[in-house]
C-alpha cells in the first residue's frame, strides 16, 4: 500500500444517482482487479461528520490506464464537494486494499450476486478477465430496484454478446414504475433462480457484494442453497 496524488479527469452519470468518476493512474501503481482504496478530498468547502475519506472500490482494471470508481449522490459534504470539484484537482489515493478477487483456478466456475452499487468491484474483475481471456465461466447476478438505477447495464449486456465465457442475468427487485416493460429477472437471489441458470450450485465459487444487509441475505440464502462457507467470498458496501 502506498500513498498517491491523483487528478480528476473526468466524471459524468452512468445510472439514475450514480456518477462515475475517472482519475489519472499514478506512475508505479497497481492493483488486482476486485480492490479498493480511500480517496481524500484536499482542502475541501465543506465538510461533516463523516469527514473527507472514502473508500470505494475501483471501478476500472488493472489493465486501464486510468483509475474509476463509482457512488451513488447522497446528500453529504463529502458527496456534493466531489461532484464540483473542478477538473484536474488532485486528490489522495491510499491503495489498494482488500482480497476480494477471482481466484485462480480457472476450471472452477465463479458466480457473482451484486447488489447496486456492489457492481463497481465485479466490474474490474469482469473487465480483467476478458482482457487476460481467462476461461473462467462467470455468471453476473446483478439486481437493483429498476434497469434505471443499475450502473453499467448497457455496457454489461453487450460484454455478454462479446464473451461466450460470460452470463448475465440483471434483475430488478419490484416491477413497479420504471420496471413495467421489465422483461428479465424479478425478485431476489434464491436456490431457484440460481438453479435456472447453474447446473451444480456446489461447482463454483461465489462472490457476493453490495449494501451489508443484502449481503447477509444472500450469505444465509447460499447457505440454506447447501453452499458451504468455504465456497462464499463477500464484501459489503457501508454509507454509499
Amino acid at each position: 500500500m502506498a500513498i498517491y496524488k491523483i487528478k480528476l479527469l473526468d466524471r459524468k452519470m452512468v445510472a439514475k444517482d450514480t456518477m462515475l468518476f475517472t482519475f489519472e493512474k499514478p506512475a508505479g501503481f497497481t492493483f488486482k482487479a476486485g480492490q479498493w482504496g480511500d480517496f481524500t478530498l484536499t482542502n475541501p468547502s465543506e465538510t461533516d461528520d463523516e469527514g473527507n475519506v472514502r473508500g470505494f472500490s475501483i471501478a476500472s482494471p488493472p489493465s486501464s490506464d486510468k483509475i474509476m470508481i463509482t457512488t451513488r449522490l447522497r446528500s453529504t459534504a463529502f458527496k456534493r464537494v466531489i461532484q464540483k470539484t473542478p477538473i484536474g484537482t488532485e486528490i489522495t489515493l491510499d491503495a489498494p486494499h482488500g482480497s476480494f478477487t477471482l481466484h485462480h483456478n480457472q476450471a472452477i466456475p465463479a458466480v457473482f450476486i451484486a447488489g447496486g452499487i456492489g457492481i463497481t468491484p465485479v466490474r474490474s474483475i469482469l473487465l480483467q478477465a476478458i482482457a487476460d481471456k481467462l476461461s473462467h465461466k462467470i455468471y453476473l447476478f446483478y439486481f437493483d430496484h429498476n434497469s434505471k438505477t443499475m450502473a453499467f447495464l448497457e455496457e454489461l449486456q453487450i460484454l455478454e454478446k462479446q464473451s461466450s465465457n460470460f452470463k448475465f442475468i440483471p434483475i430488478t427487485t419490484s416491477l413497479e414504475g420504471p420496471n413495467t416493460t421489465w422483461s428479465g429477472e424479478t425478485g431476489h437471489i434464491n436456490c431457484k433462480i440460481l438453479s435456472k441458470y447453474i447446473v451444480d450450485l456446489a461447482a463454483p465459487i461465489y462472490y457476493v457484494s453490495g449494501p451489508a444487509a443484502m449481503v447477509t441475505a444472500a450469505h444465509k440464502e447460499l447457505n440454506e442453497c447447501g453452499i458451504d462457507d468455504d465456497l462464499i467470498r463477500t464484501e459489503e458496501f457501508s454509507g454509499y
